[in-house]
């Protein structure tokens, strides 16, 4: 609906306006080409949907919208230094990010590394900013790191690493999701209702939302790596035939991917009915099996 895509801009926009200052040097600065990198990477960059999550899950429970703001930013910045880690030779070695040069191409190796674990860092320091009470800066700072983390996205990526190059069975394909790109964004959810406070009955059903949520979105990324335009997702598709990755699209097949993820996006609309303004967040799922990039 139309006030919804609105609504996904505003969020945008918003996060956008923050994240310009959390990264205002001087040009002048020793380290601007670092610097650089990282608003490169991460400056008006996609569509926010992890800093929705947490601007939304903030709202509905009541949050400031400076404390929601300061946590969405956070979020996306250790998203951005994942991607720019991801493109890198030694991971998925990948020369294109969203219609541009990946952050290694256009910076270097090096410079790209470095603005990585930059925004990573700067990510923690953005979170603790937020104007919440000690313990619930405190509980936000370490549900973001746990994410972030071995037990979280880097963990992911381990799996995704030692696979490479041969079949991986469902269930810790399942695992590999829910670490790689699930976990961030269940976080997203929980640190929107973090910073409203909520009880723990919202944040269960915020945290089944966000699961079942991501486990979609992922497996949807499978399937356009296959079918998709590489106009519209702004990167060549087919690199994870290239780089002999077992996706779910390739290990079930494309048409029952897609019902998987069918089943996935019933179920996170059914945690919704637990909030009262509950149509963005189901606008906000319907997206993924709509998706194009």
């Amino acid at each position: 609906m139309k006030q919804y895509e609105e609504q996904l801009k505003l969020y945008a926009n918003q996060v956008n306006d923050a994240l310009r200052e959390r990264l205002r040097f001087r040009p002048d600065c020793e380290q601007i080409i670092v610097v650089d990198a990282m608003r490169y990477s991460l400056l008006d960059a996609g569509k926010r949907i992890r800093a929705a999550l947490v601007l939304e899950f903030g709202r509905l429970c009541g949050a400031s919208r400076e404390s929601a703001t300061a946590l969405a930013c956070a979020v996306e910045m250790v998203h951005a230094y994942s991607l720019i880690h991801d493109d890198l030779p030694c991971m998925d070695d990948d020369d294109f990010r969203r219609g541009k040069p990946s952050c290694h191409k256009a910076f270097g190796e090096a410079n790209a590394l470095l603005a990585g674990d930059a925004l990573l860092t700067l990510a923690f320091e953005t979170a603790a900013s937020a104007s919440l009470d000690a313990e619930l800066t405190v509980e936000a700072v370490k549900a973001l790191a746990k994410a972030a983390g071995v037990q979280g996205m880097v963990g992911g990526q381990v799996i995704d690493l030692a696979y490479e190059g041969r079949e991986i069975p469902l269930a810790v394909l399942d695992t590999l999701y829910a670490l790689k790109t699930g976990a961030l964004l269940r976080v997203s959810a929980h640190l929107g209702c973090l910073a409203g406070n909520a009880g723990r009955e919202l944040q269960e059903a915020a945290d089944g939302y966000a699961r079942a949520y991501g486990l979609a979105f992922q497996i949807t990324d499978d399937i356009l790596d296959i079918v998709g335009d590489a106009a519209k997702l702004g990167k060549p598709v087919g690199s994870d035939a290239e780089n002999q990755k077992t996706t779910y699209a390739v290990l079930v097949g494309v048409e029952q991917a897609r019902q998987r993820a069918r089943e996935l996006i019933a179920e996170a609309k059914k945690y919704t009915a637990k909030f009262e303004d509950n149509g963005f967040l189901n606008w906000l799922a319907d997206l993924v099996l709509t998706r194009d990039h």
